[in-house]
């Protein structure tokens, strides 16, 4: 039946757990629209099949406790709508678009739907870009993409919350840009840690953060991240800022869409996963794009379920990312932070024909100095240093030093460990690695190049060297003691 207002209405027909289905007799609301139900309207689900002529399959975005057959369902006429205004900055949502940080809520927003079509081809920009971040070892050894998605692997406790404030202070400071935040199954602990480091390290400004929670339904799981992303090409779009956005954890988005495609009824795929996984997870991440004009740029928590690289959830995941950082804890236990691991990390932005010459060269030669003092570290803590060639002594010491350069203060920790941040110009680190590897401070005691910013800085830690310094260079050469 319809109503006055030519709004539809049904009824519930049957209720299993998070998935609904309603009855209408005169039309069918389409597909993605947003429905109804419940005590006051408060249970809320979306369209996700039609099942016959009067029934659709819907699955839920709220709990469906206390919903019974019978009860009376109308059609909101419209999908599921996100704000887009500037407005929407410094404040924390759920999937509907509703604040949730205890403020007072958003008045006189525009909204949009979250089911978008990604951009034209012709509407892309048509040349790779580097994408910036003012931090050392990402920018020389896995350098972002503009407008590309980057991995971020990193277990409890190695500096991935630090890093994520980091970039957002830096995007803010050197692209002018806003950062949204999406988390998808996040713990209920995680998102309110998060709301309250960044809110502490005065990032949260020029931050939006979107949650759908672990104890919501997959449904809401599964829809959280269009809404985070329908904000950030606002900013790309309209407002032609460069977004960055960060997504935690990719990997329960898929999850969310394997719960829904169980719950539906959907004839599962490989391991369980939904035979629609890969069309669904393109859907997202093909809207993360570059234009002319602004771009959206996406960091991606990853998750490898058991570790195993060939998962289908993983392999998916893999074919869209242009980089991926990975943090190490044995380098955190060693003080080195950020705690990228820079034989782990990749990027397909390094190559000559975009980087150029000069910096694919100099992150080459990083790499093999730091393999080749892998390969001598298990020598050392057996024989010493004494049992090496005069070539792999030089080498072991160019690449402690290297180690040492690629740490870097930030500014976001600066109430926690009393050193001002540095943001460093990728020629600056350039440079800066270059003289490392010319030998140009063989006789620089290694703790002048630990926790500084440009190269130079080493020089004036050189002449206030401290006496205790000279043992600095006899530290265990194996990497066991911590950097300091």
């Amino acid at each position: 039946m319809k109503g006055s207002s030519g709004k539809k209405y049904g009824v519930v027909s049957s209720v299993i757990g998070g998935v609904v289905e309603a009855r209408f007799h005169e039309g069918l609301p389409p597909l993605n629209n947003l429905l109804v139900t419940g005590d006051n309207e408060g249970i809320r689900v979306e369209v996700s099949l039609h099942l016959d002529s009067e029934t659709v399959r819907c699955n839920a975005l709220t709990p469906t406790g206390g919903l019974s057959l019978g009860t009376p369902v109308r059609d909101t006429g419209q999908s599921l709508q996100a704000p887009v205004d500037r407005k929407i900055l410094g404040r924390v949502f759920n999937v509907f678009g509703e604040t949730i940080d205890r403020k007072d809520p958003l008045e006189d927003v525009q909204r949009r739907s979250i089911h978008r079509q990604s951009l034209n081809l012709t509407e892309l920009a048509t040349q790779s870009e580097i994408f910036t971040t003012g931090i050392k070892v990402i920018d020389i050894l896995a350098p972002l993409e503009r407008g590309g998605k980057a991995g971020l692997f990193g277990g409890a406790g190695v500096g991935k919350t630090v890093l994520i404030t980091e970039l957002i202070h830096n995007m803010v400071g050197e692209h002018e840009g806003v950062s949204i935040f999406c988390g998808i199954g996040e713990r209920c602990r995680e998102g309110e840690e998060l709301y309250r480091e960044m809110q502490e390290a005065g990032v949260l400004d020029n931050t939006v953060m979107v949650f759908g929670q672990m104890d919501e339904p997959p449904g809401c799981r599964f829809r959280v991240g269009l809404t985070a992303l329908t904000m950030a090409e606002y900013f790309r779009d309209d407002r032609r800022q460069d977004v960055l956005l960060l997504i935690d954890n990719i990997f329960r988005f898929i999850q969310a869409g394997m719960e829904l495609s169980g719950l539906l009824g959907l004839l599962p795929s490989r391991l369980g996963y939904q035979s629609t996984m890969a069309s669904e997870l393109s859907q997202l991440e093909e809207r993360i794009t570059n234009t002319p004009h602004a771009a959206i740029t996406s960091i991606q928590a990853v998750y490898v379920p058991a570790d195993d690289l060939t998962d289908p959830a993983a392999v998916h995941t893999f074919s869209h990312l242009s980089a991926s950082i990975v943090l190490s804890r044995k380098r955190a236990s060693q003080g080195l932070y950020p705690a990228v691991d820079p034989l782990e990390s990749y990027s397909k932005m390094l190559t000559p024909t975009i980087v150029g010459d000069r910096h694919y060269r100099i992150a080459q030669e990083i790499r093999r100095t730091l393999a080749s003092y892998e390969d001598l570290k298990d020598i050392i803590a057996m024989l010493g240093m004494e049992e090496l060639s005069r070539d792999d002594r030089q080498t072991v010491l160019r690449a402690r030093r290297l180690e040492r350069f690629l740490t870097q203060p930030f500014f976001t920790t600066e109430q926690f460990t009393g050193m001002p941040g540095k943001t460093v110009s990728l020629e600056e680190a350039l440079d800066g690695c270059e003289r490392i590897l010319n030998d140009e401070f063989s006789e620089a005691p290694e703790k002048s190049l630990y926790m500084i910013g440009g190269i130079d800085e080493a020089r004036g830690k050189t002449r206030q060297k401290p006496s205790g310094d000279e043992a600095d260079n006899r530290t265990d050469l194996s990497g066991n003691r911590e950097a300091t």
